[in-house]
């Protein structure tokens, strides 16, 4: 089996659009999921390895470690998707919500790439050319947000280890963050939200997990580019 591309939080949305990206291409993935989500069915019936994650806990992602190891000795790529978008309007605990935002966008990786940087270095070793991490941010690590405190400070988090992931792991692994906005509404936005939202940026419109493959795409092409976040925003930190 060809060296499997892992993709944390892949049972839905973004996550899932690349799962079926490197599926069609004849990709070996390895995804996680927190909630058996019927798309993950559908994944592991197309060739996906589907491994159970609870990042939630450092047990959880400890056991998870372990239950990967199972499954390969090497890794072409970590993509690091699995997200809460929590805020503190839904928590009267603002402290257990900091450490659950902190423990799921930024532990999480930090002890993942730790855990996984000898499966990176055996596929770099193996193909000659550099392995990969990419951290899924957002665009409020640019510009914070009110109602997010919480989550925007562990995406910010998770960017700036974007820069000391790179610097450690070179030339062997590259390491890189996408930092979107706007990219697909849920189902229940409602057409007030809609319109909202899609005013703030310069291009307005939706633009759809493409745009987010597209620049995974990118990433795993060059042998070059580290240490760099890829903001995919449509213009909107110019509004």
């Amino acid at each position: 089996m060809t060296s499997p591309i892992l993709i944390t939080g892949a049972g839905q949305r973004i996550g899932l659009a690349l799962a079926k990206h490197f599926i069609a291409q004849g990709q070996a993935i390895i995804v996680t999921y927190r909630t058996r989500h019927p798309a993950i069915d559908e994944l592991s019936d197309h060739g996906a390895v589907c491994v159970y994650a609870d990042f939630s806990t450092d047990n959880g992602i400890n056991e998870f470690v372990s239950q990967l190891k199972l499954h390969t000795n090497s890794l072409k790529a970590v993509i690091h998707n699995a997200s809460s978008w929590d805020c503190e309007a839904n928590n009267p605990d603002s402290s257990t919500l900091f450490d659950n935002m902190m423990r799921i966008h930024a532990k999480a990786p930090y002890l993942i790439n730790l855990a996984l940087s000898e499966l990176l270095l055996n596929f770099q070793q193996q193909q000659q050319y550099p392995a990969d991490i990419i951290h899924l941010t957002d665009y409020v690590v640019e510009k914070g947000s009110p109602k997010h405190i919480a989550y925007a400070a562990s995406k910010a988090a998770l960017e700036n280890m974007t820069k000391s992931f790179a610097a450690k792991f070179a030339p062997n692994i590259k390491v890189n963050a996408i930092a979107p906005s706007l990219i697909i509404f849920n189902d229940h936005d409602s057409d007030e939200y809609r319109e909202k939202t899609l005013k703030k940026s310069l291009m307005g419109i939706e633009p759809g997990c493409r745009e987010i493959i597209n620049s995974v795409d990118l990433l795993l092409s060059s042998h070059y580019i580290t240490g760099r976040s890829l903001p995919v925003d449509g213009g909107r930190h110019l509004k």
